[in-house]
């Protein structure tokens, strides 16, 4: 019953980028939990074990910062282990050099520097450390690595099968006259189509309506934007992807969100949806007004 959920164990050096991993493995659909005392470990696997499928992978980082608590490494990790709790410890560290450099950039003390040097508090850290990192089941340097590959690194490891694009899209309409979507990536103006609102057995009803969807899409103008948008949407979104980007937000606009920009967008879902992981929204469909 217990190997249908997931573990994973970050912990390693302070510096090295348990924080960002944590974050990247949140975006692949993990609870994520930081600085989790290991003595606390059984009660949050039953707790998560109790949770009816809702919590399948769970990450926590465990380090040195849980002080006198991280001596029970040890006994968490045989807790999961005699309770057939599948886990895996990533242990992540990174050269002397860097380490210092990027504790001088954020201007924190290492936690076990005292009155010390900084280099003292690795040194100190690495060794309190060596046993658990020859039980780690991944170990990342992340000395040469920027954010966005160590965010490939972890998607490699733990995205698991069919989620190997864990990029959200969402589709937007919406009206200029009632603002701009502030979360928008990407920003498109329909306005040049011919307006369904100045056709008087057509101005009353929606985008969402056939008849309203045939009269937009009629005109060679709209198929030909259709065309050059999936085109340059389908070319963006490896670079995205590469980049680290989790969500992409599209957003499609006209003038009062209620007729082309619903079908325009409606459109670009039903031709997207088949490729990507996508979503719908009409923000100003029921506002009323001009389009």
């Amino acid at each position: 019953m217990n190997d249908a959920l997931r573990f994973v164990i970050i912990t390693g050096m302070s510096g090295a980028g348990k924080t960002l991993a944590l974050r990247y493995l949140e975006d692949l659909g993990y609870f994520c939990v930081d600085n989790l005392p290991p003595a606390l470990i059984s009660k949050f696997a039953e707790l998560c074990n109790q949770s009816s499928g809702n919590v399948s992978k769970v990450a926590v980082v465990m380090d040195i910062r849980g002080g006198e608590f991280f001596d029970s490494f040890s006994e968490a990790l045989l807790f999961l282990k005699s309770n057939n709790y599948h886990y895996e410890i990533l242990f992540l560290e990174a050269d002397e050099e860097t380490l210092i450099r990027r504790y001088k950039e954020v201007r924190r003390q290492h936690p076990l520097a005292g009155e010390g040097s900084i280099l003292q508090g690795i040194t100190a850290e690495r060794d309190r450390l060596s046993q658990l990192r020859q039980r780690a089941d991944l170990v990342i340097n992340t000395t040469p690595l920027t954010p966005q590959q160590l965010r490939s690194e972890l998607q490699t490891h733990f995205a698991g099968e069919g989620c190997k694009e864990n990029l959200s899209v969402r589709v937007l309409s919406f009206g200029f006259k009632h603002g701009l979507p502030l979360d928008a990536d990407l920003v498109f103006d329909v306005r040049f189509l011919p307006n369904p609102y100045y056709v008087p057995e057509l101005k009353p009803h929606p985008g969402t309506t056939p008849a309203v969807r045939d009269y937009v899409l009629q005109w060679p103008l709209a198929q030909e934007f259709l065309r050059r948008i999936v085109d340059l949407i389908e070319w963006l979104i490896p670079l995205y992807i590469k980049e680290g980007k989790s969500s992409l937000v599209i957003a499609i606009g006209c003038t009062g969100g209620r007729h082309r920009s619903v079908v325009i967008a409606s459109q670009l879902r039903k031709i997207l949806a088949a490729k990507h992981r996508l979503y719908l929204e009409h923000r100003d469909l029921y506002l009323g007004g001009t389009q």
